[in-house]
């Protein structure tokens, strides 16, 4: 019996501890994608012949009046429009459905819009989850406000690399590449995601404006969701309860703060990519569906509900970014295809467009297996 209750607790807490909160997260955020699509779409005139959470096989949905289908299916992991001419799921055309239409179905057809109304169509799905992000954050400024920790140095780590750039206690950060630092933890975030980055720190020391270059060394941290690799310097915060401010955002105010959240996401993201291609960062930090359903459930343990929606604004920023690579089956290789089509006065044909989608296919799912198994290493060691 004790063996029974201790496998019966684990299962529970799978499912309720991370399987739900993950669910819960990617859900919202492919909804969001999946909905900017739709709603563009079925502005532009387009027929919808389903709309799906998830892929594979149906679990439950319903027909709509307009003879869409809307429906969750078994793989979590996603999710579609298919719109009518579509031959599959990522929006192929179908040749001989194509060329048999007749002149009603031919109107509703996305494959016969112009190749401007077929980019907004493909692009709204991004551009929806940029601003479910911005919208999240802009939220959760302006109902909670920020807490935030004076910028100021409580002491220099000896022999580290804010010694040797010359920082001393008492220091004030202003501004760090020419970014505000309003707290302690604008400085940290920005530093832990520059390793090997020289940064221009701007501090105000004994009335005087000082600039300084520093350089964040590249540290292996334990965290409370996995190991990663971070840049530190070696500052020490102040320690005093004085030193701890409440900022209110209004509504311009949070919306503002929600765009400068999303682009911070965007442009370390970018960063990043662009270390992994000339060699100065790792594939093993890039994370899969194992890891963000751990993260999903440590966050809703962590934080609760609101960390919850943070982690859903971030996945959604990330989602819309990697939808716009110019890989075929991704938003990105369709709009790279439209791109080729708008300046050769025709697209593709219909074998070049085909290669390619398999082509994209291949690579979606070596990325998967990538990740994945990224994801097995991690939660193994």
């Amino acid at each position: 019996m004790e063996i029974f209750g201790l496998v019966v607790g684990s299962v529970w807490d799978l499912v309720f501890g991370y399987l739900i909160p993950f669910i819960f997260v990617l859900a919202i955020v492919i909804f969001v994608h999946e909905m900017g699509h739709f709603l563009v779409g079925r502005w532009c005139g387009v027929g919808v012949d389903a709309f799906s959470i998830g892929f594979g096989p149906e679990m439950f949905g319903w027909t709509d009046r307009q003879g869409t289908r809307w429906k969750v299916s078994v793989i979590p992991l996603g999710g579609y429009v298919k719109f009518t001419g579509d031959l599959n799921v990522s929006s192929a055309p179908d040749p001989d459905e194509l060329s048999q239409m007749d002149e009603a179905t031919r109107s509703l057809s996305f494959h016969h819009k112009s190749v401007g109304r077929r980019a907004m169509i493909v692009a709204a799905g991004p551009a929806a989850n940029f601003i479910l992000a911005i919208l999240i954050f802009a939220g959760l400024a302006y109902f909670n406000g920020k807490q935030v920790l004076e910028p100021r140095v409580e002491a220099v780590v000896e022999g580290s690399a804010a010694e040797a750039a010359g920082f001393a206690p008492d220091d004030l950060i202003l501004s760090i590449d020419g970014r505000e630092v309003v707290g302690f933890s604008d400085l940290q975030r920005i530093v832990s995601s520059s390793a090997g980055d020289d940064l221009v720190f701007e501090v105000e020391r004994d009335g005087d404006i000082d600039t300084l270059l520093v350089t964040p060394v590249r540290t292996e941290q334990e965290t409370a969701f996995g190991r990663h690799r971070i840049g530190m310097i070696g500052l020490q915060a102040v320690n005093d309860p004085q030193a701890v401010r409440h900022i209110t955002y209004g509504p311009l105010e949070s919306l503002g703060h929600g765009v400068s959240e999303t682009y911070f996401v965007i442009d370390r993201t970018v960063d990043y990519l662009g270390k992994l291609v000339t060699g100065r960062e790792s594939a093993d930090q890039l994370s899969g569906p194992i890891r963000i359903a751990k993260v999903s459930g440590d966050v809703a343990t962590l934080g609760g509900i609101l960390g919850l929606i943070s982690l859903t604004a971030l996945l959604s920023v990330s989602i819309g970014f990697i939808n716009l690579f110019p890989v075929p089956m991704l938003d990105g290789g369709h709009l790279m295809y439209y791109a080729i089509e708008a300046a050769r006065g025709r697209p593709l044909s219909d074998q070049a467009q085909e290669i390619g989608f398999r082509v994209g296919l291949a690579l979606v799912l070596m990325l998967m297996l990538f990740v994945t198994w990224n994801d097995i290493i991690n939660l193994s060691a």
